[in-house]
């Protein structure tokens, strides 16, 4: 027997909800943001457009699908199907989020804020969410970047990657690309992004040193990378502090104690690593497949 189409709505909680959580009456809650100079109007406005995109989109699914709802902080522990069709509705960092957990499944983006939201990763409105469903569905694969321990730990991300230490002390780690010599560095840390990464921490990075060399497109089956506040010393150099890779990945090996890589942000869960491990960081198999219309 056939299954229906199942379709999973992935949400955050909003900020009102946040803080009604931590000062438990809404009450409590006004004392709270006005001490702090806020009110309460504008989070409730957003509160209420997050309910309703989210309403809108239940209502889209056809009565016969079968549906899942789960929240940001419950997706490690969420089983995603093979056939599962996915509605993010929120941020577009909650794509980026949810990616991670996904493999091939078909991702339909939805911004309800517009205001706020640029909307690079939840392009459609919330009245959309239906003939995407039923009809067509055009597909861009947009890249992601993976990270392999010689312990066989694995993470994969969307934006990118982060190779450091556990408390943004200095990390300590010999760095090689393409089979190159490796270079003992002391450093903040090591980012490698994806195109899709290339629109916020990478670019920080690549704007401060005066947009050197050219970034990814999301499409591009190409990784950008940068090694943060390289320190140069007489036993650390600063000759290999960005590039990119086509096909080699870069490879880390640890020379400290507590270094993590962790990926788009997410630090609780990261990749642990001790002296004398070896990393790998490149290209993904997984792509995300995004749904663009």
């Amino acid at each position: 027997m056939t299954l229906t189409p199942r379709v999973v709505l992935v949400h955050r909680r909003t900020e009102l909800t946040e803080l009604l959580a931590r000062h438990g009456t809404r009450g409590q809650t006004e004392f709270f943001l006005s001490s702090r100079g806020r009110g309460i109007g504008e989070i409730t406005e957003r509160d209420a457009a997050v309910r309703a995109a989210i309403t809108e989109v239940s209502a889209a699914i056809p009565l016969d699908w079968r549906r899942g709802v789960v929240e940001r902080a419950d997706l490690p522990r969420f089983l995603f199907a093979p056939e599962d069709l996915v509605v993010v509705v929120g941020q577009d960092g909650l794509v980026a989020n949810t990616a991670k957990y996904l493999d091939g499944q078909p991702v339909i983006g939805v911004n309800p804020e517009p205001d706020h939201n640029p909307g690079v990763l939840v392009p459609h409105p919330p009245g959309a969410v239906a003939d995407l469903l039923r009809g067509q569905r055009g597909i861009a694969q947009r890249v992601m970047v993976e990270a392999v321990s010689d312990d066989g730990q694995r993470l994969v991300a969307l934006n990118e990657v982060y190779v450091g230490h556990r408390s943004h002390q200095t990390a300590r780690y010999r760095l090689s690309v393409g089979g190159a010599s490796p270079e003992r560095q002391a450093s903040s840390g090591i980012l490698v992004g994806t195109g899709t990464g290339a629109t916020g921490w990478c670019r920080s990075v690549w704007l401060e040193r005066g947009g050197q060399g050219e970034l990814p497109a999301p499409l591009d089956p190409v990784l950008a990378w940068f090694v943060r506040e390289a320190w140069p010393s007489p036993s650390t150099g600063v000759r290999c502090t960005q590039g990119r890779i086509e096909g080699e990945p870069l490879v880390v090996e640890v020379e400290s104690d507590q270094l993590v890589a962790f990926g788009d942000g997410v630090e609780a869960d990261a990749i642990a690593l001790g002296w004398g491990q070896r990393l790998t960081v490149g290209l993904a198999e997984r792509r995300l497949h995004l749904v663009t219309g």
